[in-house]
């Protein structure tokens, strides 16, 4: 099932988010993340709009918008990826958002086929003005679908 996500799951959000970046972006030292726990949590998360994934009352994914059409997190439980939780997140937003955008870095390779797979495409390069990382801007238009 799929809802917006309540104040009462906002450790298990933060716990999938920590643990699944962290193996996402294995080429950033870990530190960078656990430095960012605070800010994603009393910061970033409040200032979204967050939708979570949950079955049998457990949280397994969540997805979060910024500004109505910018994708700043979507994360799956390791043991629950490939299962269709992302793409079932991606598209709940695309009922809401028919224009969307996300930044990803260029050496997360599973994500960029991921997005591409759902519809996005590869919009610029750039920095990633925190990490100094290449990062991909990408694109989605359900008009362009």
């Amino acid at each position: 099932m799929i809802k917006e996500f309540e104040n009462s799951e906002i450790d298990s959000i933060m716990d999938i988010w920590l643990k699944t970046t962290i193996d996402a972006h294995y080429f950033i030292p870990e530190y960078y993340w656990t430095e960012r726990y605070n800010v994603v949590k009393e910061e970033y998360l409040p200032g979204s709009t967050t939708f979570v994934y949950k079955e049998h009352g457990t949280v397994k994914g969540f997805i979060s918008v910024l500004d109505n059409s910018f994708i700043g997190a979507l994360f799956v439980l390791e043991a629950q990826q490939r299962k269709g939780i992302g793409r079932k997140l991606l598209d709940y937003c695309k009922s809401f958002y028919p224009e969307m955008e996300l930044a990803v870095y260029a050496d997360n390779k599973p994500a960029i086929d991921f997005y591409t797979k759902n519809g996005f495409v590869i919009k610029k390069e750039q920095n990633n003005e925190d990490s100094g990382f290449v990062e991909y801007i990408m694109y989605f238009n359900a008009m362009q679908e």
